[in-house]
């Protein structure tokens, strides 16, 4: 049975950013404070824990002081910034490039939508850590939406700006844009009062497309990544569509022999939060039930 690994997947370049930091920081520390999850892996998270990695959430963040906290890869509002003077944090800052980018565009169309009583969308998921840091930017007067449901809390009659979760299907979101241009048109308006904005990230999308001929290649697919990530389900899903003998696994040993009978080629493949390391265990491990099953 050969047992490859997709190449391209494993940590996008905000997420090895934001990790190095933190291994960095750890060499000359002997604990360091993250405010959430540095990434969304329960194995990476227990790994950079040994290290002295501590995860606090908000509450925490409010009672300590005079101390180093880092902030991860999704951003974070404006209010976290504002509690960092007054609590006297030094913070590292490993929010990613892409995401502060998207942060000041988000920013700036709210100021502009202000003006002409406008709204601004954002198509994520609620209480994402990157939608938090989006909505700080309007004030958190951002409307969230994830299905068309969402939809019916925006006034149609009236502008909108449209942007996305970084890390979002691009299928989902054109889907999305689409059933507004509908709604707005339903509504009496016009399209010139809508602006939608593709701000996924070109290095999570691509992926999309090479997902899928990896998973043509193989007869079975095995995806690692941990289960609260956005983009974990959204790449599996890309996956699922394509190959149906395709598993979701947090680690190693939810594998099942019986996944793998009569199987010559297994792909491995993750989301931009899965670690090398991880999917180089699951290899491992297939390849010892492949050597069991014969």
């Amino acid at each position: 049975m050969n047992v490859l690994i997709d190449k391209n997947s494993g940590y996008c370049f905000g997420v090895e950013f934001a990790i190095q930091m933190a291994e960095d920081e750890l060499a000359h520390e002997r604990s360091l404070y993250c405010l959430g999850d540095i990434v969304h892996n329960r194995m990476e998270v227990e790994r950079l824990h040994a290290l002295g990695l501590r995860i606090i959430d908000r509450e925490q963040l409010e009672e300590i002081h005079d101390a180093k906290v880092l902030i991860r890869a999704h951003g974070e509002p404006p209010a976290t910034y504002e509690l960092a003077l007054r609590n006297n944090l030094e913070l590292i800052d490993a929010s990613c490039p892409v995401v502060l980018k998207l942060q000041n565009r988000v920013k700036h169309a709210f100021d502009a939508s202000n003006r002409k009583q406008g709204q601004i969308v954002i198509y994520g998921q609620p209480g994402h850590a990157e939608v938090a840091g989006l909505t700080g930017q309007t004030l958190n007067q951002a409307i969230i939406v994830m299905t068309e449901a969402d939809l019916d809390q925006v006034d149609f009659t009236r502008p909108v700006t449209l942007f996305s979760q970084t890390t979002k299907s691009t299928a989902g979101f054109y889907h999305m844009k689409a059933v507004i241009e509908e709604r707005i048109l339903a509504a009496g308006g016009s399209l010139d009062s809508f602006d939608a904005n593709d701000s996924i990230c070109r290095q999570v999308s691509n992926r999309e497309p090479a997902l899928r001929i990896f998973a043509q290649q193989h007869d079975v697919i095995i995806f690692v990544s941990g289960r609260k990530s956005s983009n974990g389900k959204a790449l599996f899903s890309v996956v699922n569509q394509t190959n149906p003998r395709s598993y979701f696994v947090e680690n190693e040993q939810e594998l099942d022999e019986a996944w793998f009978h009569e199987a010559e080629s297994v792909g491995i493949c993750g989301a931009t939060s899965t670690p090398m390391w991880l999917m180089e265990r699951v290899k491992g491990r297939i390849e010892e039930v492949g050597e069991l099953i014969g």
